[in-house]
């Protein structure tokens, strides 16, 4: 019997925030929206221990709102459910709904 050559593996991190470019370049103060985004990211992976979830940029979401950025992760994605922050300041309540945590993701 031949090898499979789909191999499934547990990723060493938390699962990445992905980010809207389109919408991130759209809005007046998108820069300061993403690094306070990385911010929290980091600042919650800290209180619990692990390793900060990168910030992903990626292509245009479909989803474009007029003054906010369209942001998800796996863990909103599984329940067909996005963000959409104005500011940086909305960072730090997307956080921890962006990273769950391990017991309440449902699947670990």
């Amino acid at each position: 019997m031949p090898k499979s050559s789909l191999v499934t593996i547990a990723p060493r991190r938390p699962q990445p925030i992905f980010v809207c470019k389109k919408c991130l370049g759209r809005i007046d103060d998108g820069k300061a929206l993403r690094r306070g985004l990385k911010s929290e990211a980091k600042r919650l992976a800290q209180e619990r221990g692990e390793k900060p979830a990168r910030v992903v940029l990626t292509s245009c979401l479909g989803i474009c709102p007029k003054r906010a950025v369209v942001v998800a992760s796996a863990a909103t994605l599984q329940r067909g459910e996005y963000l959409l922050l104005a500011d940086g300041d909305s960072a730090a309540k997307a956080a921890p709904i962006l990273m769950p945590e391990a017991g309440a993701q449902g699947g670990k």
